[in-house]
Order: structure tokens, then C-alpha cells, then sequence
């Protein structure tokens, strides 16, 4: 007996669902049109930890949205960490809530290759060897500098100093962007000021001293750092990525106060994130799909406009399709940016796991 309409469709789906699962680049699933049609087909995406203000991915989504109206967009949680994205795949795993893509730092990608699907995006030649694993489990994304953004109106002066975080006027005001456990930017926050205070990529101890010390002279805060705590006068200074300063600044513009950054000389310490799939992508087709996207011109440049260095910069600055309006949020580095291997983030990793809470407690 022949099957019914209905049965011939589900199984087709079947079929592409299967196929999506296990591709490992456009072309295995037939093309771009196959894979958006398969995407089309499975008809949602969850994303997770993808804060609207953090490198402009309120107009990163968006622009999914438009260009593929017939998938329906989840952001899950998106103020959550990089470990906490890992274990929310875990908590989730088989069912259609489960996020089909992350975004997560260097420490948590190397720690959670397991769950991880190889993927090659349509752009994999033009990025760098050096950015992204050779079997597709995981792709730099982009990456800020780490600085310190502060209350210029609360601190009375410019900032000279990463000691000047010691003023009694910061009292309890100074946050992180995230536990350094957990979190990259806090992480990288620790290396930032390792690296100020005479430590190297290799030693963070210095980083882990310097945020003790912030501790004993009761200006270090343990809430985790937001616009609204900003807002509200309970963080007034925060150590984090350049690109998550742009929104305090703007916010400070239009109500009143003045938001500064300052990086000490030489001191240019980034830290690229990486895409990845979940290996158990409740929709996989559109986890594809999404990643496609984010490797095209149009998505990079939102990148760059929230004041992120998207990982295909120079193969656009070639290609001539930077849009130079939203190059002129890109902060000014005087040098290159230091960045650390495998090597060292793992051992950064081991170390901030097993000296932070004692240092701050």
C-alpha cells in the first residue's frame, strides 16, 4: 500500500533531520537551498546566552528573522555563562527545548568538545587555520579587549591606574562580567590584570593577587556587572570586554553620566569566542543554517557595529564589504592583541578554579 501524504511528508522530514544531524558542511545536505529548505522543514531555532546589547546581536538575530521568516527564533537565557549554556544542553538533552547552537569561551570549548557537532561553514577558507578547530567542532567568532569602564562622575578623575580601582569612591562598585569559573570575560578579566601587574599569559596568579587586594580594600563587588546595576548606582566600575562598554557609554549619554574606559599601555588582551553546534540539536538543519548566516557579511558587520573584531575582518577588509559606519565602533588598539593557546587557558582554567573563591572570600 502506498502511504499516505502525511506519512510520506513526516517521513521526509525524518529523512532530512537525519541527514542534517550528521552533515558536516552545506554541501552534504545538497546545497545552501537544501539545507534551507531542511532548516524550513524543522521550522525553529533555540539559541542561548545571546544578551540583545553584547556585540550587537539584537540586529544579529533580527536579520536571521528576516531572512528566514518561516523558522521560529528561540533566545534562551541569555545572560547565562559559557558553562551554564553547556549544561543547559545537558539538562535538555532530547527534547525540543534544548539549544542548538552555542557561543561560548576558549575554556569551555576545549572542556565540552563532547558535546559538539563538526560543522564547516561556507566561509571555512576564509578563516584562519589558527581560528578554528581542523575538524569543524568548533570556529572563532569574534573578540574585544579587555578594559576597565568606569563612572568618570563617581571617581572624580581619569583613570591612570588599574590601583585607581582601590578608591574608597568605588566602594562595593567594582564588578566582573561574570565568575571567572564560569565565565570567559571574567576569566580573561583575571589575565587582564595579571598581565598589568607584571604576570604573563602562562602565570595569572598576579590577576587572582590583584582582585584579592580589590577585596581588602572593599571596592570589589561580587554582583554580576549590568547596565541596570550601572543604572542604579551599584556598579561603577567594570572590568570586561571593550565591545560590552559601547551600551554604558551610550546609556550614560542620554541619562546624565559619564562612562569612561581605560586600558593600561600595552596591555591588549583578547580572547575570541567560538560557534559550535549541539550534538544533540533538536534542529539541526536550522543550527546549520544559523551558522551559515553568521559567517556572511551582513551578520559580521553587526558584529562590528557592537564593537567586536568578527573573525572574517581581514578576509572583508579584501573583499571590500566592512561597512564603514559600524568600523567607527570598533575600539582603537595600539598594538597587537595578546591571546592566549590552548596550553595556557587550560592551565589559566585549572588555576582560576582553584584559587578564586578562597582569594575573594
Amino acid at each position: 500500500m502506498a502511504p499516505s501524504s502525511a506519512m510520506a511528508s513526516g517521513s521526509s522530514v525524518a529523512a532530512m533531520t537525519g541527514t542534517a544531524a550528521t552533515a558536516t558542511s552545506a554541501a552534504a545536505m545538497g546545497g545552501m537551498d537544501a539545507l534551507v529548505a531542511a532548516a524550513n522543514k524543522e521550522g525553529a531555532l533555540n539559541v542561548i546566552a545571546l544578551p540583545p546589547d553584547w556585540s550587537d546581536y539584537k540586529e544579529v538575530i533580527a536579520g536571521f528573522k528576516a531572512k528566514y521568516p518561516q523558522i521560529k527564533l528561540t533566545s534562551q537565557q541569555p545572560d547565562i555563562s559559557s558553562a551554564q549554556e553547556i549544561q543547559a544542553a545537558v539538562t535538555t538533552k532530547g527534547t525540543d527545548q534544548a539549544p542548538d547552537v552555542f557561543d561560548i569561551g576558549a575554556a569551555v570549548t576545549l572542556a565540552s568538545l563532547d558535546h559538539l557537532a563538526p560543522y564547516k561553514v561556507a566561509a571555512w577558507a576564509d578563516i584562519p587555520a589558527a581560528n578554528k578547530d581542523a575538524n569543524g567542532l568548533w570556529y572563532n567568532d569574534y573578540t574585544g579587549v579587555m578594559t576597565v569602564g568606569y563612572n568618570h562622575d563617581v571617581l572624580g578623575k581619569d583613570m591612570t591606574s588599574l590601583e585607581d580601582l582601590k578608591n574608597p569612591a568605588l566602594k562595593g562598585a567594582v564588578a566582573l562580567d561574570g565568575d571567572p569559573t564560569q565565565a570567559n570575560e571574567g576569566l580573561l578579566a583575571v589575565v587582564f590584570a595579571s598581565v598589568a601587574n607584571g604576570g604573563s599569559l602562562d602565570d595569572i596568579s598576579k590577576g587572582v593577587d590583584y582582585f584579592k587586594s580589590l577585596k581588602a580594600a572593599g571596592t570589589l563587588s561580587t554582583a554580576k556587572a549590568s547596565l541596570q546595576l550601572v543604572s542604579a548606582g551599584k556598579v561603577n566600575a567594570i572590568v570586561g570586554w571593550s565591545f560590552n562598554q559601547l551600551p554604558i557609554t551610550a546609556a550614560g549619554s542620554a541619562n546624565g553620566f559619564t562612562w569612561k574606559t581605560f586600558t593600561p599601555k600595552g596591555v591588549n588582551i583578547g580572547s575570541f569566542y567560538n560557534q559550535a553546534i549541539n550534538k544533540d540539536a533538536p534542529h539541526p538543519a536550522a543550527a546549520r543554517l544559523w551558522e551559515e548566516y553568521l559567517y556572511t557579511a551582513q551578520a559580521q558587520n553587526f558584529w562590528i557595529k557592537g564593537g567586536a573584531l568578527p573573525v572574517l575582518y581581514s578576509a572583508m577588509q579584501k573583499a571590500g564589504t566592512i561597512d564603514a559606519t559600524s568600523a567607527k565602533s570598533l575600539p582603537v588598539i595600539e598594538g597587537a592583541i595578546a591571546q592566549m593557546t590552548k596550553d595556557q587557558t587550560t592551565k589559566a582554567n585549572a588555576y582560576i578554579k582553584a584559587n578564586w573563591a578562597k582569594a575573594i572570600s
